[in-house]
């Protein structure tokens, strides 16, 4: 059977995150670093495959910790060697070195088009896009797959997964060769409302806790929380979401999630569970009292003060009277099924060509 052969050009986008694996749990675990010249080869693994492809260009997130310059050098030295890669174009924007850059990408790739988005960052990268995705189609704009490749510190979101394969099954859809219905699978999010304060999503996990700032934002003690809800909950996680999953293991792609109240004392412990909150760090966790989390329902936070985590990080806090609800929602974002993607194209021979005539 002879490969399909693309549609027409299209293009894809990739955001790769300067500073992910960066924070205090890195330090406090002996968590791994991913050096800049090793997310670059990372960029210019999924280039090659998207041009191999039929991708032939691709709008990419600038920055100032050195991914963009080093990436250029590599392109002109790899395309001097005859590789070949899609053009590559940065997209126009201020660069703080926040988390505003990765919005402003985002946003921009949404508004041009893009068919595919790969993300390169831990849970708060792909929290942050998926975030900017969905406050686009309030806008009337599509919404937008991703495909995360997993380099940050605790990932539960995106996968360990080669890029290469990552970047093939991103170029049969964005290429036409798949369709939404053939690559797609839905993602669910947690909704966040504090009374008069905040609005917000998570991805993996909402947690809370009592301490009373967010300078340190990644969240790894565990000491002062009292209450965890997750979208899917995973035994093979590293993380908050890991206590769900080790718990009670919800699916991605199943309905609902998990609510979770931690024992804040002896009388209110039901059992302890050791789980691996970071890498090489595994912590004993009281638990009180765990339930199904069905789409749609409220759940109200018990705590009358403290702070709200969102995929590990804390973003805002809460005063008495100010009440804290949690929301889960389905069918919320499309990422590309890269497993699905592959065995469909693999099915159909699309990897096939015909042989030369002799």
């Amino acid at each position: 059977m002879t490969a399909t052969r693309f549609s027409a050009p299209a293009s894809v986008g990739i955001i790769a995150n300067p500073v992910s694996a960066r924070d205090i749990r890195r330090i406090i675990a002996n968590a791994s670093n991913l050096q800049t010249s090793e997310r670059v080869n990372i960029v210019l693994r999924v280039l090659t495959t998207l041009a191999a492809g039929g991708i032939e260009h691709v709008l990419m997130m600038p920055d100032k910790a050195g991914i963009s310059a080093m990436l250029l050098r590599s392109l002109q030295r790899e395309r001097n060697l005859h590789h070949r890669f899609p053009r590559v174009e940065f997209v126009d924007m201020d660069v703080t070195s926040s988390v505003d850059d990765t919005f402003a990408a985002a946003r921009a790739m949404q508004h041009a088009g893009v068919k595919a988005m790969v993300v390169l960052g831990g849970d708060g990268t792909h929290r942050a896009v998926v975030r900017e995705l969905m406050a686009g189609t309030r806008h009337g704009l599509p919404m937008v797959p991703i495909a995360g490749l997993s380099t940050g510190t605790n990932n539960a979101f995106p996968e360990m997964r080669e890029p290469t394969i990552a970047a093939l099954a991103v170029g049969l859809y964005a290429s036409g060769q798949l369709s939404a219905v053939q690559a797609l699978s839905p993602n669910k999010v947690l909704e966040v409302g504090v009374e008069g304060v905040a609005r917000d999503i998570a991805i993996v996990d909402v947690v809370i806790g009592s301490d009373r700032f967010i300078g340190a934002r990644a969240l790894w003690k565990t000491d002062s929380l009292s209450a965890a809800y997750l979208t899917f909950a995973d035994p093979q996680v590293i993380g908050l979401s890991a206590i769900g999953g080790l718990l009670q293991p919800v699916g991605r792609g199943e309905p609902g999630g998990l609510a979770i109240q931690l024992g804040c004392d002896a009388a209110s412990t039901r059992l302890h569970l050791s789980v691996p909150i970071a890498p090489g760090m595994i912590s004993k966790i009281a638990i009180a009292d765990w339930s199904a989390m069905p789409a749609g329902v409220p759940f109200a936070v018990a705590s009358s003060a403290g702070v709200v985590a969102l995929d590990g990080e804390r973003e805002f806090t809460f005063d008495v009277g100010q009440q804290v609800s949690v929301t889960l929602r389905e069918n919320a974002f499309p990422t590309v099924d890269v497993a699905r993607c592959l065995q469909t194209a693999a099915r159909e021979g699309l990897f096939r060509h015909s042989s030369p005539s002799p």
